[in-house]
């Protein structure tokens, strides 16, 4: 069985589904320190200049150290209002559209209270769109003792759900400890990923954009190019 072990994001990369997809059990890593300068509540989508960004406000002030799952979104919704708006000018015209805005725009509209709900309801949304069906779960749910190193927990996570294989970010060479991994029997997998380009609708291509980028652009075709290399052109639209 092979596990992947990632923090909740706000609409992810490609790159994060490819890493669903290679998953036996997914487990969101919400009981580790949030990082309010990564990707837990913001991510980028592609314009006409270039790029935008859609960050949710929440929580800070005085909570330093507060765990993903202790955070939450900032009261007021204009962000609401900014983000869907900033998508429907700049993807409107897409291929896909009309298939996925409806259920992305609910969701967001529907957000309050923990960031880490509305991150859920987004990867749900999305792996669902992709066709990906995995079993998922939370890493405060498995009760892993919190007082051990980064590589530690890891392992231990893995040992938790029982999985014998970890499918790692390739940002994990930077920090994991192999040999504590190779001690407890489990195998170590580092994710060696060539981002897919495809057409977007502008000119050009920005890569390491929001997954919605993808699917607008190419619908049923998304996952598919989630998983291959090389350029893919725009469907037509009976193929969205």
């Amino acid at each position: 069985m092979r596990a992947v072990i990632l923090q909740p994001s706000y609409l992810p990369w490609v790159g994060y589904f490819e890493q669903l997809h290679q998953a036996d059990v997914f487990v969101v890593y919400d009981d580790v320190q949030f990082d309010k300068h990564g990707w837990r509540n913001r991510n980028r989508i592609r314009t006409k200049e270039g790029t935008e960004w859609l960050t949710v406000p929440v929580q800070t002030k005085g909570r330093f150290g507060q765990r993903n799952n202790e955070v939450r979104i900032s009261e007021g919704g204009r962000w609401k209002k900014k983000h869907l708006g900033a998508i429907r000018q700049h993807y409107g015209m897409t291929k896909a559209f009309d298939l996925h805005y409806p259920q992305l725009e609910r969701a967001i509209l529907h957000a309050h209270g923990p960031l880490l709900g509305l991150n859920l309801e987004l990867l749900h949304l999305a792996a669902g769109w992709l066709g990906l069906e995995r079993k998922v779960c939370l890493s405060s749910e498995l009760r892993v003792p919190e007082n051990l190193n980064p590589t530690e927990r890891l392992v231990e996570i893995c040992l938790a759900v029982g999985a014998s294989s970890l499918y790692e970010g390739a940002s994990g060479r930077n920090y994991i400890e192999e040999e504590r991994f190779t001690r407890a029997g489990v195998q170590l997998a580092y994710q060696d990923y060539e981002h897919p380009v495809y057409a977007q609708q502008y000119p050009g291509f920005v890569s390491h954009l929001s997954v919605i980028d993808l699917l607008f652009n190419h619908g049923k075709d998304s996952m598919a190019i989630i998983l291959s290399q090389g350029v893919h052109p725009l469907p037509s639209s009976s193929e969205a």
